[in-house]
């Protein structure tokens, strides 16, 4: 009964085997022939022969063997005629004859040279690109530059020039005469027109394309000379920062047009624009524009919105605009000021004078107060420099104080916005900055070491230990400000500010301190 059972079992699997064998077949047969379908029809589409084809003229040259198969197994598949559109990114745009090539530029996409590459091309089987295609690309007239540089958009005027209408922070840009007097896809761009791109309290300007020359308002006032659109306030109020975020960056951009340029203000402040009126007239031979109560339409031949900075209270003369730097700048701020000195004295070894060269201290009032002055004033004096003290009042001409420090062979002082009055320094004069204890040495380099040696100034850094610091006396020695200045940092800028910048003042250590005065003195033999 078992073995019967077993039997029909066995005959039962096979006839079930046999059955989905053919089923198995048959499946396999259509997999085949649905391949063979697909295969063909992107042979027919991406083909090397279905985009670029040889004349009789220009035959195709011997190919290895199994490449030469391989074609004519593709010649045997169905393509699509000559005249039919391939997809852009399908398309293989022959190079012009060598008499008009351009050079190779880095946006081009690399590709490996083959024989047919090489082989020149008749007129009937180039692919002929449409103007659009040939023409290069527009340039755009705004200059953004990513999350932290400020944006710069430099106008040409197009018909009629460019409209600005101050009260709506608005600037209109008709279509050029070079683009036919249209423009089919005009742009639109919103500009902070400060150094600094996420100030506050600045409005934005916008700068919108127009797409005719109709489309512009009516001039109510006419210009003859460019428009340069920029902002005060921010972070101006501080002496550095007004050169730093202002002064500088406008010169980089006023500087080119001679005085022959329009400034137009928004967020204006009048006393900043009376401290620096010099320097302004001599950047600008006409009146500023106070474009938040500006209420006409102005046109001018050009425009640019914007200022930058390079960095810190510096120059780059690699970046836009380039070709500028730091002497430069210090030049023309003593042909505003008609500073005499270039150059400081130079001292001669062994050499008995009357004249001595003259030290500078800058003074500052609490926080950071230099405290053991009249000593430190004894000491430079017995090394043998003729030493002042300058205490710039915040509200004093900028041109009175400069001609003093123009007079001065080495500046010294603590770390503030005292020193930015190095900037008026003959080139070649010896700067002194003395950091604050508390790890200061990386924000002393940035706001003035850098620009020191940027200016061509002779500079050194003195970097004071805990017992130069009053903050021992004041917060005692276990306060974390002063056993432990990492931590400190590690708490962020606001910590920093307030024990290192807001309380301590400084008694220089003068054992410490006098080889970087004798230091100073060599600096004037060199």
């Amino acid at each position: 009964m078992g073995d019967d059972h077993g039997a029909k079992l066995v005959k039962s699997l096979r006839g079930a085997a046999q059955k989905y064998v053919g089923v198995g077949f048959f499946l396999g047969f259509f997999l085949v022939l649905l391949t063979y379908f697909t295969l063909s029809e992107q042979f027919a589409i991406a083909a090397p022969n279905a985009i670029r084809r040889t004349s009789a003229a220009h035959p195709t040259p011997t190919a290895p063997a199994v490449a030469e198969k391989t074609v004519q197994q593709q010649q045997q598949l169905p393509v699509k005629k000559e005249e039919a559109p391939l997809p852009e990114h399908e398309q293989v745009q022959e190079k012009p004859p060598p008499v008009d090539e351009e050079p190779h530029t880095e946006t081009e996409e690399p590709h490996s040279e083959t024989e047919e590459d090489q082989k020149p091309i008749d007129d009937a089987t180039k692919i002929v690109t449409t103007a659009e295609e040939s023409a290069p690309a527009k340039k755009p007239a705004c200059d953004i530059q990513g999350p932290w540089a400020s944006d710069v958009c430099d106008l040409a005027g197009g018909s009629g020039g460019v409209r600005i209408h101050g009260s709506t922070h608005t600037v209109l840009v008709p279509p050029t005469i070079e683009s036919g007097g249209s423009n089919p896809n005009p742009q639109e761009w919103r500009v902070l027109p400060y150094s600094r791109k996420h100030m506050s309290g600045i409005k934005e300007i916008t700068v919108r394309e127009l797409p005719t020359a109709a489309d512009a308002p009516r001039c109510a006032v006419t210009s003859q000379v460019p428009a340069l659109v920029f902002a005060m306030g921010g972070l101006t109020g501080n002496y550095w920062h007004d050169f730093s975020d202002v002064m500088i960056p406008l010169y980089l951009q006023a500087s080119r047009f001679d005085g022959e340029v329009q400034l137009v203000v928004t967020n204006i402040q009048p006393w900043y624009a009376g401290k620096y009126r010099h320097i302004i007239a001599r950047l600008s031979r006409y009146d500023v524009v106070d474009m938040d109560k500006d209420d006409q339409v102005r046109c001018f031949p050009s425009a640019i919105v914007g200022i930058r900075m390079h960095k810190e209270f510096s120059i780059d003369p690699a970046k836009e605009p380039t070709g500028h730097s730091m002497p430069e700048f210090t030049k023309f701020l003593r042909n505003v000021f008609a500073l005499p000195r270039a150059a400081p004295m130079r001292v001669t070894a062994g050499l008995i004078s009357d004249k001595k060269p003259r030290m500078m201290i800058i003074s500052r009032r609490h926080p950071r107060k230099l405290v053991n002055v009249a000593e430190v004033v004894a000491l430079a004096k017995r090394i043998g420099f003729e030493v002042v003290i300058g205490d710039p009042p915040f509200n004093v001409d900028v041109g009175d104080f400069a001609r003093e420090v123009n007079a001065a062979d080495v500046l010294m002082g603590v770390h503030g916005a005292g020193l930015t009055n190095s900037l008026f320094l003959p080139t070649g004069a010896v700067f002194i900055q003395v950091n604050p204890f508390g790890k200061m040495e990386h924000i002393g380099e940035v706001d003035f070491g850098t620009p020191a040696v940027d200016m061509g100034l002779k500079y050194m850094a003195y970097s004071c230990g805990m017992e130069e610091s009053t903050l021992v006396d004041t917060l005692g020695r276990d306060h974390p400000a002063v056993k432990d200045p990492e931590s400190i940092h590690r708490s962020g800028w606001s910590k920093v500010a307030e024990y290192y910048l807001g309380k301590q003042d400084v008694k220089l250590d003068l054992q410490r301190f006098e080889p970087v005065l004798l230091k100073a003195m060599a600096m004037l033999r060199e």
